[in-house]
């Protein structure tokens, strides 16, 4: 309970992706110092808890050599065992929170040195055979009413919430990669301030080929990935920028004139790196979608 306290002050403080730095100083407990996590591997029990002790926390690297993500069958997340020892004491101390119901921290790396932390997460069940455990999320609720009940309870809402995690998980992720390959501007008017970019998908996620890749996504400030969104404004293959025809002719104030119409036929800025571009059969599909409505 004082981790996910700690962690939640972290989360606000730093607006939801905690640096790694940050993670390093521990949490202050007992009269001292407790390390939380480590970041050199993936499932972490903090001596405090002892030799019998459940796991605290488990991470995911942003280059992470495991395919921890999704089961494409149950929609729970899987986390590969740490190695193929199913009795090493790391894969021991996660079977010990599957079977004292024990919530855990999950960090997942969503950019280089930089944590989404998520909380409770719990272990659903242990798939030896296939060197894998199960998990799934809940939605916020008060610290104590943590530890209350299965963690199967309620198991239809808790997979939804997980749904929701992994789809933010997903998006703060292609956000980073792609703001990163058009160097944190936006492509349609060279607009700088990160926070005010969005990463727009060419295809939708819900698209099979919609993938959170950087040739699916343009780095647009958030009045042009709404204007894209929205069929106001089309993308052709050539990377150039079109505006619909009654937009063209309407007479508003500056932010129209100067933020839609001017930009009407500009070329798009887009990655230095050809690989990093937008996908030219993807923007033809789009813009038939834009030239039809």
């Amino acid at each position: 309970m004082a981790l996910f306290a700690h962690i939640e002050r972290l989360r606000v403080r730093w607006g939801g992706v905690v640096p790694a730095k940050v993670l390093n100083e521990g949490l202050e407990f007992g009269g001292g110092r407790v390390p939380i996590w480590s970041q050199q591997k993936g499932i972490y029990k903090p001596a405090i808890l002892g030799r019998r002790g459940a796991a605290l926390t488990i991470q995911t690297s942003f280059n992470s050599p495991y395919d921890d993500g999704p089961d494409p069958e149950s929609g729970r997340i899987t986390y590969r065992y740490r190695g193929a020892d199913t009795e090493h004491p790391d894969n021991v101390a996660l079977r010990r929170a599957l079977i004292t119901a024990r919530p855990l921290l999950y960090l997942v790396a969503v950019q280089p040195g930089g944590y989404d932390a998520i909380f409770p997460f719990y272990v659903v069940a242990d798939r030896r055979e296939e060197l894998a455990f199960e998990l799934l999320t809940d939605a916020p609720r008060s610290l104590d009413r943590l530890f209350d009940g299965s963690p199967l309870d309620n198991e239809g809402l808790k997979e939804y919430a997980t749904r929701t995690v992994r789809q933010r998980l997903h998006q703060q992720r292609f956000r980073y990669l792609v703001l990163d390959a058009y160097r944190e501007q936006c492509a349609m008017c060279r607009l700088r301030h990160s926070s005010l970019l969005d990463a727009a998908h060419i295809l939708p996620d819900r698209d099979e080929r919609g993938r959170p890749e950087v040739p699916n996504g343009l780095s647009l400030c958030k009045i042009h990935h709404t204007a894209y969104d929205v069929s106001i404004l089309g993308v052709d293959p050539d990377y150039r920028i079109h505006l619909r025809e009654d937009v063209l002719e309407e007479a508003d104030g500056p932010m129209l004139q100067h933020g839609l119409q001017e930009i009407h036929g500009h070329v798009l800025t887009v990655p230095r790196s050809p690989r990093k571009r937008p996908n030219r059969d993807y923007l033809a599909e789009r813009f038939e979608s834009f030239r039809a409505a």
